[in-house]
Formats: C-alpha cells, structure tokens, sequence
C-alpha cells in the first residue's frame, strides 16, 4: 500500500465453481485485495468486500480517489452505500466494444434486408434480354452486399487511412443510412476525447442520440447509445488521473488464466487462495528483485570486460 495512487479496478474472475473478486490499484497495477468464493457473487458480498478494503484505508490514512469497474450490476450500489461520493466509472474499452458489435448488427441487418431484395432468377441460363438484365442486377446487388462484408471493419476503426475512406465511400455509394454508421462512430470516438470535460461530453452525447432516433430501422439496433452506462463511462474526464479502463484487474485475470494452463493442481479453492498470494508477494518484491537482477548483470558485465 506503500505506492497506492488512489485509482482502483474492481472485477470478477470466474473459474469453475469459484469467483475471484479482485482490487487492483489502477496504476501500479498491483492487485491490494481479493476474495475467493465459492458462489455467484452478490451485492451483499461485494459490499462486505469493499467494506473491508475501507477499514484498510482508514487504518493506512489513505483515501480513495476513483474506481473503475466494467458495466456489471454489482458495483454501482455497494460503491454507493461504502464509498459515497467517490467517482465510479465505466470501463471506456467495455462500452466501446459493446458499441461496436452494435454498429456491425446495424450493418448486418443492412446486408440482410438489401439481400430480401435481390430478385429471383430461374435456374439455367437466361435466354431473354429481360432474363439477362435480371441476372446482371442480381450479380451487381450481390458483389455490393459482398463487399460491405469484406470492408465491415472500416465501419468501426478507429482511425482511417486516405484509401480506406476512399474505399468506404465507394462500398456506401447510394446508401446514406449505411454511411450514417460510420459517422456515428466517428462521434462516439469523439465523446472519449481526454481534451474534452464530462458536461461537454454529455451534450455530444445527448445530439447523437436525437440524431440516432432519426433512422428508426438502425435506431432500434443502436439502442446500447441510449444506455446510462454511456453516461457513466465520460465520468473519468472530469479527472486527468482517472484511468479510462479496467486494464488493470484485466491484466491480473489474464495472469491467472495463463497460469491455470500449466499449473493444474490450482482447482480447488485453497490452492487458488495460495497461489493468488504467492503473485502478491511477487509483486510486492519486484522491485527489489529488478535491483537484484540489475546488479548481476552489470557484475557479469563488468567480469568480461577486459582490463
């Protein structure tokens, strides 16, 4: 607790029967408290989790300055009842994605009712003009729907090349609703702008979504826009050291993940306990041991270098 910067990640790892409830500090990304049960957490839990940590604080003189959690409904109200007042965030990177796959479902449905539209042709050959004009427009719809799929990602990048933008304007001639997709995105991008504060955010925000209502058949896929949770994942830009995300907590869930792989024997609730300690004493001598590791190699260094 020595390097606690006041930021925490919270989130939960399931693995098998069990549920790993993890605080890691946010910027250190050195995990300060966890809990291994045995059960589908509750709100309950989490309140005597974060309960806990308060103690620890208190004991330390130390305060917490924000929180950052992904769009789980576990931790909006026991951050309320043991942490009032205290900034609670939304995951940018879960609400991005979660905005992303829904810009791909509005595409998608695009695709399939441009598709609903083809006419049908007999089979075998055509034999008369108007049997050939048919086929030739069915080809052409055809190679549009396909190429609205291959390029589907330029939809949803973050930033595009001069070529690429070439290319999405010509896979979106004649269909403004579909190009309307990318702009949007392009406003959603814009709302995580760090140079930007939350109030300035909101109003964005609150235009896009009249806007979005415009289009009723892509609105309805888009309704993840009108979600609160939006809102919630803009609060870190009223503060410069709020981290954005969760990748803190992720990390660590991703260390234990890669590790169940070779070590089999971590199954049963106690040896996840032990082995979740062992990495917190690891992180705990880091330090020390990057020092130690330092010094031999510049004694190593030092021994071959020739008089």
């Amino acid at each position: 607790m020595v390097e606690f910067s006041g930021y925490v990640a919270i989130d939960e790892l399931y693995d098998g029967p069990f549920c790993v409830v993890s605080l890691v500090d946010n910027r250190s990304f050195k995990r300060l408290q966890y809990q291994v049960l045995d059960r589908v957490p509750s709100q309950q839990d989490i309140i005597a989790f974060l309960t806990r940590f308060q103690r620890l604080l208190s004991h330390r003189a130390l305060k917490l300055r924000g929180v950052t959690t992904d769009a789980s409904p576990l931790y909006p109200e026991p951050l309320r009842l043991v942490f009032p007042g205290v900034p609670h965030q939304l995951c940018e990177f879960h609400i991005l994605k979660e905005l992303t796959l829904a810009i791909l479902r509005a595409l998608a449905q695009v695709r399939k009712t441009m598709k609903a539209t083809k006419p049908a042709a007999k089979r075998g050959r055509p034999g008369t003009p108007q049997a050939k004009r048919l086929v030739r427009r069915r080809q052409r719809l055809q190679r549009r729907i396909a190429e609205l799929f291959d390029h589907r990602h330029l939809f949803v990048r973050h930033t595009l090349t001069d070529a690429q933008r070439r290319t999405l304007q010509r896979v979106t001639r004649g269909l403004p609703k579909i190009r309307a997709l990318r702009d949007i995105m392009d406003e959603v991008y814009r709302l995580f702008d760090r140079r930007c504060r939350t109030d300035t955010a909101l109003t964005k925000l609150a235009r896009l979504r009249q806007r979005v209502r415009r289009f009723r058949t892509i609105g309805k896929v888009l309704r993840k826009l009108q979600s609160p949770n939006l809102d919630k994942a803009l609060t870190y830009l009223d503060d410069r050291q709020l981290p954005s995300t969760s990748n803190a907590v992720e990390r660590s869930n991703r260390r234990h993940r890669k590790m169940q792989k070779s070590v089999y024997r971590v199954r049963t609730k106690e040896n996840v306990i032990n082995r979740i300690a062992m990495d917190m004493l690891r992180d705990a001598q880091a330090k020390g041991r990057q020092a130690t590791i330092q010094t031999l190699h510049e004694t190593r260094r030092r021994q071959k270098t020739p008089l």
